[in-house]
């Protein structure tokens, strides 16, 4: 999900590949989006290896009770990690060294109208096209999701998006560190415009995941979804 309300092709960076159209020889193209693809159409890309290759050799993990000890006559460190890991009941995370996420909700919201609740799926492949958006509209998805057993470090979001078999959208968002709670943390990602014309409508294959530092992904959904006129 991804898309440029000025119809502009943008550069990849950390938040990128806004689907776009643009007219070329008086003709209208897509440069952004697409139509439905098999499973194998959507396995994993070379742009995607580029996360696989950029591992970054993280120091060995440590619970929370072994990070609290640490460094523990450093005032300034005692209370950074204080202030990180907030009301945390330490009898409930344990010796646990592997944080883990669960993402809780996923919804799709559009001033005007309900939310797009999406049903997380078993297995991570919905059936079917997920959702629509309409052309031309400002959408913005946002999710909850639960921390629990140890601090998650470097969570981020991460979509690509697929038409006619090319790579047209790449977004990757940085969520940040996380120490475990009870409660979950909401994040809602930046207000984004669908295309709009006669080829900008279709089907489109997407893959989202949500991976740590340590390149330990969390939840991955490969899935379709249409752009038409009208919401569904």
């Amino acid at each position: 999900m991804g898309f440029d309300e000025k119809g502009n092709e943008i550069p990849e960076t950390e938040h990128t590949g806004k689907l776009a159209t643009e007219a070329e020889s008086g003709v209208e193209k897509v440069s952004n989006v697409t139509r439905r693809m098999s499973e194998s159409s959507i396995a994993v890309t070379e742009e995607e290896d580029d996360d696989e290759e950029r591992k970054i050799e993280l120091g060995p993990q440590c619970t929370l009770k072994e990070q609290l000890e640490k460094d523990k006559d450093d005032e300034s460190l005692r209370r950074w990690k204080e202030q990180l890991l907030g009301s945390v009941d330490m009898e409930s995370v344990g010796e646990t060294l592997e944080p883990e996420v669960k993402i809780v909700t996923l919804a799709i919201k559009a001033a005007g109208r309900p939310d797009i609740v999406l049903p997380i799926p078993e297995g991570g492949n919905p059936k079917g096209s997920w959702f629509t958006l309409k052309e031309g509209s400002a959408y913005s998805l946002m999710f909850t999701f639960q921390v629990s057993h140890n601090i998650v470090s470097g969570l981020k979001y991460t979509n690509t998006v697929w038409k006619t078999g090319i790579k047209v959208d790449s977004t990757k968002e940085m969520l940040g560190t996380f120490s475990p709670q009870a409660e979950a943390y909401t994040h809602e990602m930046p207000e984004e415009t669908t295309p709009s014309g006669l080829f900008a409508r279709g089907t489109y294959a997407a893959k989202s995941k949500f991976v740590d530092d340590d390149n330990k992904c969390y939840l991955e959904i490969n899935y379709t979804f249409d752009i038409k006129k009208d919401w569904l």
